[in-house]
């Protein structure tokens, strides 16, 4: 029994959860969550937040754009670099596990949702459980029992709590508000959407009769009743009938459709920073698509400096230094290489440094080549190398086929940067090899 107690939750299993409340949602009810959400004195997120999970859990184009930019950073190479410049393997491999990327994941959350948090279960491995956020405060820094609770008496206060982790701000509320509008107005457009079909996908059957002959009236209901469920009408002929279905403005029900993709445009753009990423517009080319897709690169280089920072503050370090880890070094992403560009920058710092001595640190890091252990004895037979006299071709007669002049002092000849780029390109190309296998 004490066993299970060590091993256990301390906050997570004294809180009263609640459901999310599934009723119908529309643009009143997001006004009286942020409304609740943003109020001074009784802050309250539980109207807001059950209103994010109904449209996040019913919206597939909301989840699909908000995973990719999670697993954008998911995908990226993590690993844990000791204070010497050698990974930490144990580290490495914790980030990496499926713990790990859970933990990145509920990080990423904290920009979506506006805040994450997490407890930490003490125990001889990493383990957390994450904390309803219905429950956090963090207006006023407490984890209540009751999701509707406002007072510090009522909860704990996770500032003081060594291994309670919440992360977010205090007053953002998240990406979700600026896509909660557009859910609401794109589910009511399925709405009309399928309600368009249901009445104009069908032919219309009108029958008419005789105003004064009944039996024929009959006998038409009962064929109406026994031929099918499409939309019939049954009109007496002394009746003028006209049925204005909106096919001369919308008939091919273009008007819902436009809508509903308007509505998911608004919705990437709060959440990848553009469009063309995701789906393809009539006016888009590969010039457009290009510079969208360089836009996200650059937002998914701001997550991954976020959750860096995270992963490098002194909360984190302190909780993985209870486990018993040696957090003397940092976390850090290995950023993707782009062939096409490093070409042209290989290029430029050629050429450059023809002109003024660049250090060898800086082509490591640069290019993402490991520095070799042994580097200062490459570097020395490197140097000599460089210093023995180049011998010229001769041809068939022993003469010298052509002149060249002597290099001038500093400057590479034509021989040397061919072979300092053919070097260059080979450490790439060997080191994209071992990472693929």
């Amino acid at each position: 029994m004490a066993e299970q107690k060590e091993t256990a939750p301390f906050i997570i299993h004294d809180l009263t959860l609640v459901s999310p409340d599934r009723s119908s949602k529309d643009i009143g009810k997001l006004k009286n969550g942020i409304v609740s959400a943003e109020s001074i004195h009784y802050p309250n997120r539980v109207l807001l937040y059950d209103l994010y999970h109904d449209i996040l859990s019913m919206d597939g184009f909301l989840r699909g754009i908000i995973e990719k930019r999670i697993n954008a950073v998911l995908n990226k190479k993590l690993k844990f670099t000791k204070k010497g410049g050698k990974q930490g393997d144990e580290l490495t491999d914790l980030i990496k596990s499926q713990s790990g990327r859970d933990l990145i994941t509920l990080l990423m959350e904290s920009k979506i949702w506006g805040i994450s948090g997490v407890e930490f279960v003490i125990g001889e491995e990493l383990n957390f459980k994450e904390v309803p956020r219905k429950h956090i405060k963090p207006e006023k820094g407490i984890i209540t029992k009751s999701q509707y609770g406002v007072s510090e008496e009522a909860g704990f206060k996770y500032q003081d709590m060594p291994f309670v982790w919440v992360v977010g701000k205090e007053n953002d509320l998240g990406l979700l508000l600026a896509c909660s509008m557009y859910g609401i107005y794109k589910r009511g457009t399925f709405g009309d959407f399928a309600q368009y079909v249901e009445i104009f996908g069908q032919p219309v059957r009108i029958m008419k009769y005789d105003a004064y002959d009944t039996k024929t009236k009959q006998e038409l209901k009962g064929l109406l009743d026994n031929s099918g469920s499409s939309l019939a009408m049954m009109i007496p002929k002394q009746a003028e009938f006209e049925m204005l279905d909106g096919k001369t403005s919308n008939g091919d029900g273009k008007l819902q459709v436009s809508l509903k993709d308007a509505c998911n445009e608004e919705m990437s753009i709060a959440i990848l920073g553009n469009t063309e990423t995701t789906v393809s517009s009539k006016s888009s080319g590969y010039a457009q698509s290009k510079e969208h897709g360089e836009q996200q690169d650059e937002l998914t280089v701001s997550d991954l400096i976020f959750v860096e920072n995270l992963l490098n503050s002194k909360k984190f370090k302190q909780i993985l230094k209870s486990y018993g880890f040696d957090v003397d070094g940092k976390f850090e992403f290995e950023l993707d290489l782009n062939l096409n560009t490093l070409k042209l920058r290989m290029e430029i710092d050629t050429f450059v440094s023809q002109k003024v001595p660049i250090g060898d640190d800086y082509w490591y890091e640069t290019y993402g080549i490991p520095k070799p252990d042994n580097y200062d004895e490459l570097k020395a037979k490197m140097e000599a190398a460089a210093k023995e006299p180049e011998q010229e071709p001769n041809n068939t007669n022993g003469k010298k086929t052509s002149e060249q002049k002597p290099a001038k002092k500093g400057q590479l000849t034509e021989t040397k940067k061919q072979n300092l780029i053919d070097l260059l390109f080979k450490g790439l190309a060997d080191f994209f090899d071992q990472a693929q296998q």
